[in-house]
């Protein structure tokens, strides 16, 4: 076996189109189209990679078939932020050989190294605002918009390579009939009349360069120095905003203001993984069609941000929120939820999604080693 460095175009389509031969016969992989996985990876498009450096591998068997792939990636402003010499592994993937997976971060945390890191987590893709964590437990469904998948094999690989737990990462898989509907109105009620100047409202979507600005200014103040969290550059806000548009529904999306102060934002999306299991990575024009035709079929959503500014927490606006999402969530044809994900040690936000009715369905761990 061999580990091989991506350098050339032949070499990065093979690293982008790996999985396939890994998940081609698990009905709950969600494929990501491969246009997507270019761009992600491409310095030119994604703006991630104006501070932060990479480098790819493949490992290959005595054969020359790839057999796993894996990234060395360092983020500088994670280094600044969380004042810590951390690099990453992302993307990985891999045969279940456990002398593959042992060469493979062996190589990685010997770049991290060379490179000024004295510690490794994983897996990102390629950052810690991209998916994280590997699937723990709660294999037999597919993941929600965003979220990681992998064969369960990848853990007892991960423990047989010496990585340990860093942090576990929950999904909360929420029903109507489960949720507390007349309480959450009582609260969303009490709330509103104690704080006149509070309006909770969607995203206008007419205005939408200006709700972004209001976005940006929840989300510079509500976000503190959590585990794992860097905050984007205004750039890479702003990409992923233009990214989200196509897909958002502005009755899913709710900003929180008091006054013209805004202080608060939920960010609701439609799963759009249902839709991206059937196109097999593709967006030609066959796939263009099957996608208009069954976003439409969407049953549930992925609660993926939910933020209030610090000084306006603990005062229930979380709760108009949270009441909002479940009344027009049903509404707009959507009964289930997840809401992902959630720091295992984030109480105050395990609780919310528990008096939500959420249940813990899912479980992501997050790797680390040191490299002293």
């Amino acid at each position: 076996m061999s580990i091989k460095t991506v350098e050339t175009k032949k070499d990065l389509m093979e690293f982008i189109k790996f999985p396939w031969k890994i998940y081609k016969e698990d009905k709950n992989w969600v494929p990501q189209l491969i246009s997507d996985m270019q761009a992600l990876l491409d310095p030119d498009k994604n703006p991630f990679w104006k501070h932060a450096t990479g480098k790819y591998f493949l490992a290959l068997n005595d054969k020359g078939e790839t057999v796993g792939r894996i990234a060395a990636i360092i983020d500088r402003n994670f280094v600044e932020f969380q004042e810590e010499q951390t690099g990453f592994f992302a993307f990985y993937e891999s045969i279940n050989d456990v002398s593959v997976a042992k060469e493979m971060i062996a190589t990685t945390a010997t770049w991290l190294k060379e490179n000024g890191m004295t510690k490794m987590i994983g897996p990102t893709a390629p950052s810690t605002n991209d998916e994280m964590g590997f699937l723990y437990s709660g294999f037999d469904s597919p993941p929600f918009l965003m979220m990681p998948y992998n064969p369960q094999y990848y853990i007892e690989l991960m423990e047989k390579c010496g990585l340990t737990k860093a942090k576990d990462l929950y999904a909360y898989l929420m029903e109507e009939k489960d949720a507390p509907k007349k309480r959450l109105e009582r609260i969303a009620q009490s709330v509103k009349k104690a704080i006149p100047e509070l309006t909770v409202r969607n995203l206008n979507m007419k205005d939408y360069a200006n709700e972004v600005k209001r976005l940006r200014e929840i989300y510079n103040h509500a976000w503190e120095k959590n585990w794992g969290f860097v905050p984007w550059t205004e750039e890479e806000f702003y990409g992923q905003c233009e990214k989200l548009k196509p897909l958002v529904e502005p009755g899913l999306l709710y900003l929180a203001l008091m006054g013209d102060k805004p202080v608060g934002m939920l960010v609701g999306v439609p799963n759009y993984n249902f839709v991206l299991q059937k196109l097999n990575g593709k967006l030609g024009p066959i796939e263009i069609l099957k996608f208009l035709y069954y976003k439409s079929k969407i049953k549930n959503i992925r609660v993926m941000i939910m933020g209030v500014i610090k000084e306006y927490r603990n005062k229930g606006i979380e709760g108009v929120m949270y009441n909002e999402i479940v009344v027009n969530g049903v509404k707009l044809g959507y009964p289930q939820g997840e809401f992902s994900w959630i720091l295992e040690d984030n109480t105050m936000m395990c609780r919310a999604a528990e008096m939500l009715g959420g249940k813990v369905y899912k479980v992501y761990r997050v790797y680390e080693n040191n490299l002293n």
